[in-house]
């Protein structure tokens, strides 16, 4: 006999109660764990390529991690330290930008520092904000888990997880199918299939055009002759899994560089504004559609809202899995829709009678 739908619901919601409490009070602790196994979904499918070829699955496993220390050699000898250097090099040089910034403005902008004007004193008072904001998220940041000895921790950490994960991938995922209730199987089978495209197709395919994103602004800005540029395509690939987002920062950027190093020159702070533009318009036309696809079904508001409520409840460990978990709810939401559509509760029993004459 079936369990009655009203215990189900009881049992399911005191699970989703269970887990929502779990990450939030063990957030930084699973954020190694919740990495690796990020990596080894996404690695999944080579492995399963490479059985195919004949491989086995610890051979399979041994060739990838092989592989992914070498390319993370190579980055650590020939990217990382530019990028690095690049990083250093701006933020060292920001204070001299604000303070020609502040050379230019009493220049051309006088009335922002003639004292008791309403502009003057929007403008201190944003300072001050920044200033002590600032000073807030300096100190949290040398005395939270972002440390030394946790970044080191996670580096050792995470690469382990997605290793032991990947060995057992398909073991864990055939466990799991066994262990899924009887009458239900079929449906959440279902359902987790298309979650499971929705998420490939997503973070493959973003994967893909953060990484083109990225080398195409690097490369793009440091042949113009901008000042860091490697370092702002760097953060704007970065980010570019964000609607407008990797963009906007990046523009702004680079654009705000632009105009320091180049100022007069025209022509080369046009090329740095050209460059972002161009990349929008390839991204938003040719790289998106072509790698993600109108199948993944995440609207950009819905993505938004689910990293920023993900992210104020569970903190970057939220912000991580917001992404998995709002493809998973769209596609829970879309089923829920299409049983709706043929519910008596949506067609009504006139429509159910006129289908049966």
């Amino acid at each position: 006999m079936a369990l009655p739908a009203k215990k189900q619901f009881k049992f399911w919601g005191l699970a989703a109660v269970v887990f929502a409490v779990v990450m939030w009070a063990l957030g930084n602790v699973l954020l190694p764990f919740i990495l690796g196994a990020a990596i080894a979904y996404m690695i999944d499918p080579i492995a399963d390529r490479l059985e195919a070829w004949g491989m086995s699955r610890t051979g399979a496993t041994a060739t990838i991690t092989i592989a992914a220390l070498l390319v993370f050699l190579l980055l650590l000898l020939v990217v990382v330290p530019t990028l690095i250097y690049q990083l250093i090099d701006l933020i060292n040089v920001l204070p001299q930008l604000v303070r020609d910034a502040r050379a230019f403005a009493v220049e051309h902008i006088p009335s922002l520092f003639e004292q008791d004007t309403r502009i003057h004193k929007a403008v201190s008072t944003l300072g001050e904000t920044l200033q002590s904001r600032a000073m807030e998220l300096l100190q949290t940041a040398l005395g939270s888990a972002v440390s030394l000895l946790n970044i080191v921790v996670l580096l050792v950490i995470v690469p382990v997880v997605a290793v032991y994960l990947l060995l057992d991938w398909d073991r864990m995922i055939a466990r799991i199918d066994e262990l899924l209730p009887r009458d239900h199987q079929p449906v959440i089978r279902h359902i987790a299939s298309e979650i499971d495209k929705v998420m490939h197709s997503f973070i493959h395919g973003m994967g893909t055009v953060c990484l083109i994103l990225g080398s195409y602004y690097a490369v793009a800005l440091m042949l113009v002759g901008l000042n860091f540029g490697l370092a702002v395509g760097f953060i704007a690939g970065l980010v570019t899994f964000i609607p407008y987002l990797g963009a906007l920062i990046g523009g702004a950027l680079a654009i705000g560089l632009a105009l320091f190093q180049f100022w007069g020159d025209w022509v080369s702070i046009g090329l740095v504004a050209g460059i972002f533009v161009i990349g929008q318009i390839v991204e938003g036309n040719f790289l998106t559609p072509k790698l993600v696809g109108d199948s993944v079904g995440l609207h950009p508001v819905w993505l938004l809202l689910a990293l920023s409520v993900f992210g104020a409840l569970f903190g970057f460990v939220g912000m991580l899995v917001a992404v998995p978990v709002a493809a998973a709810l769209g596609v829970i939401a879309r089923f829920l829709t299409e049983q709706y559509l043929n519910s008596r509760l949506y067609q009504g029993q006139g429509h159910r009678d006129a289908g049966a004459e």
